[in-house]
């Protein structure tokens, strides 16, 4: 009996507990109750609270608002990847560009580079006819200075040879010729004369 009245207080702390709410029991058999109001526990409290949240967005339409907040970032990532396309395009076509403009300056270089080369060739072939010329030039001059030389040189001979002569001429003259021999040379000139 003394066990039925320790259990019967127990008992009816428990009926009692369900009357207000879940009750939970602990390790030594001491019973615990869950708190509880308007017939709710913290569970259903949470879940009502869940519940009207939930209502009061749909009534003041957040989802729309939150879908058309989304709409809007996702038009603006839209456009900014649009824009980023536009201007890879534009990227692309000024590396385009430049490449051409860097390929027409190479074969201009080129060009140019053998243009260069074609001058001073030429300015040399020029420069080597030029001098070629030059040195025949100044050759056939000192020929000539040359051949100038000698001519007077022979003349000046030949005069030298012709007044020597004469001088000679005049001295075998003097000695070998008297007045009696000039008579007859002269004699005789004026009978070829006659």
């Amino acid at each position: 009996m003394a066990e039925d009245a320790h259990t019967a207080p127990a008992e009816a702390a428990h009926s009692g507990a369900e009357a207000h709410g879940a009750t939970t029991q602990a390790h030594g058999g001491a019973v615990h109750v869950e708190p509880s109001a308007l017939g709710l526990d913290a569970t259903g409290w949470v879940a009502l609270a869940m519940i009207l949240v939930i209502g009061i967005a749909l009534w003041k339409k957040v989802p729309a608002m939150i879908g058309a907040a989304l709409d809007k970032q996702i038009d603006g990532i839209r456009a900014q990847l649009d824009q980023a396309t536009a201007l890879r395009k534009e990227a692309e076509a000024i590396k385009a560009e430049y490449e051409a403009k860097a390929k027409a300056a190479a074969a201009d270089a080129e060009a140019m580079k053998a243009h260069a080369e074609d001058e001073a060739k030429a300015i040399i072939a020029k420069a080597k006819a030029d001098a070629t010329a030059l040195i025949d030039r100044r050759t056939k001059a000192a020929e000539d200075k040359i051949g100038a030389a000698e001519r007077a040189a022979v003349a000046d001979v030949r005069a030298k040879a012709a007044s020597a002569a004469a001088a000679a001429a005049a001295q075998l003259i003097a000695a070998n010729h008297d007045a009696a021999a000039d008579k007859a040379l002269v004699d005789g000139a004026i009978a070829t004369i006659n």
